[in-house]
């Protein structure tokens, strides 16, 4: 039995989460699992061990005991207002601001990636972060080898976009895109802090 893709994002962004929401101290609402659980150890390749429930069923009463543990980790990320949904895709920040290439890396450690709104109701979740923080984040698009055009960081094009009155306006000097506390969004340089949003 595979676990649930649902389960997985909800995972990495447990994981994500836990620095900020257990402030160094590991919260009663954690998995009592040990992290060996979920990705193994060094010497085994597998991300995620195989828990194909056994005869006994000593397995799936594990995986129902993680379900329903997670379950209520995700209610409580919900209730501090640090995730939010849209499309299938679960947005989430820890509250922490970086610069461009840093909040990449920090959401690609954590098993996503840099939120990239595709739509308005995506851009509405992660603008929940930007009004709720009261500050700017960056969006997973860079400008593309022609001067003021903006694609996606894997090259594709964008098909939905909510740029600023007269955005994109540096014409070449300003390479990220930073959404605005009204959900609009502006291009900008990449080396400012702005809060960390990621999407699973």
């Amino acid at each position: 039995m595979m676990l649930p893709p649902q389960l997985h994002k909800i995972l990495a962004v447990a994981f994500f989460m836990l620095p900020f929401c257990a402030q160094g101290k590991p919260a009663g609402f954690l998995p009592r699992f040990p992290l060996k659980f979920f990705f193994g150890d060094a010497s085994n390749d597998q991300q995620i061990p195989d828990v194909t429930p056994q005869p006994d069923n000593e397995n799936g009463d594990d995986i129902h005991e993680l379900e329903h543990r997670i379950s209520r980790l995700e209610g409580v990320l919900r209730l501090n207002k640090m995730i939010t949904e849209s499309g299938g895709k679960i947005f989430a920040t820890n509250g922490k601001s970086a610069d461009f290439e840093a909040t990449v890396e920090t959401c690609k450690e954590a098993g996503g990636s840099i939120a990239t709104p595709r739509n308005p109701g995506e851009n509405d979740a992660i603008l929940y972060f930007v009004r709720y923080f009261n500050t700017y984040a960056y969006l997973g698009i860079k400008q593309s080898l022609i001067p003021g055009r903006f694609q996606f960081l894997n090259g594709a094009q964008l098909r939905y976009t909510n740029w600023y009155s007269n955005e994109p306006s540096s014409k070449g000097e300003e390479e990220c895109v930073e959404m605005y506390t009204d959900g609009t969004w502006n291009d900008k340089k990449c080396n400012k802090n702005h809060l960390i949003v990621c999407q699973f």
